[in-house]
């Protein structure tokens, strides 16, 4: 089965634990204000295809230095090709790899339950928790990310909560709250990992010709990345 994939990461230290091979993937239906990859919005605008076994092929070039982390999926949104990432998985597992997947949780259907069977971490990025701003934001519906959330805690799947931190539009105090509150009840969840606005994909959405609204915002400062955390830890979370 082929894959329309955007790149390869070799090294990866920010998609899971450990060092990983990360595949990032073609596609995405989110419109993400702050998207850093939005060259992966559309899938006929891959930059490569090919089949979990080619792909595979390169990960094993790097078995060795990736024992102590894995392979993960990322994107775009890597659930929108869900029998490839089902096929390379269930690869990975006949290898003993560890396996994540970085999603926006948006897709929930029969085909990307049995990917989470081969999956054993969830990256879940809830974009925010004010269903009006997470439209603001993403273009879309906050609910079914949230459904995904709920869905992981019935399968007791471990995932990490990602949260992009931008000021002006993901940083309000009650907010974040809110969010704590929100994920502090689910078992599963054993890290939140807050990451912090960057301008370095600014050059992407210019060549891509897109309205980047977010051009003139500066990236959070170190203290404010700390308050956003410590409300979390507040909340009985590791960050």
């Amino acid at each position: 089965m082929k894959g329309y994939l955007h790149s390869f990461e070799s090294f990866g230290t920010k998609d899971g634990p450990g060092i990983r091979f990360v595949v990032f993937m073609q596609g995405c239906p989110l419109r993400c204000l702050y998207c850093h990859n939005p060259d992966t919005w559309n899938m006929s605008d891959n930059r490569i295809e090919m089949t979990t076994d080619e792909v595979f092929a390169e990960i094993k070039k790097v078995k060795n230095f990736i024992r102590t982390g894995g392979v993960t999926l990322s994107g775009g949104e890597p659930l929108l090709q869900p029998g490839f990432a089902l096929k390379l998985f269930k690869i990975c597992k006949e290898h003993n790899i560890h396996t994540a997947i970085d999603t926006s949780g948006i897709f929930l259907n029969d085909r990307v339950k049995e990917v989470l069977e081969y999956t054993d971490l969830v990256l879940l990025d809830i974009k925010h928790i004010n269903s009006d701003k997470y439209k603001e934001l993403t273009g879309a519906s906050l609910e079914p990310t949230l459904k995904f959330a709920e869905y992981l805690a019935t399968i007791n799947k471990p995932f990490w909560l990602r949260y992009v931190l931008v000021p002006g539009f993901t940083d309000d105090k009650n907010d974040l709250k809110n969010l704590a509150k929100y994920v502090s009840r689910f078992r599963n969840l054993e890290k939140v990992d807050i990451l912090p606005f960057h301008q370095m994909a600014t050059h992407k959405w210019k060549e891509l010709g897109l309205n980047y609204k977010l051009e003139n915002i500066q990236p959070p400062l170190i203290e404010d990345i700390k308050k956003g955390e410590d409300i979390f830890r507040e909340n009985g979370l590791m960050i």
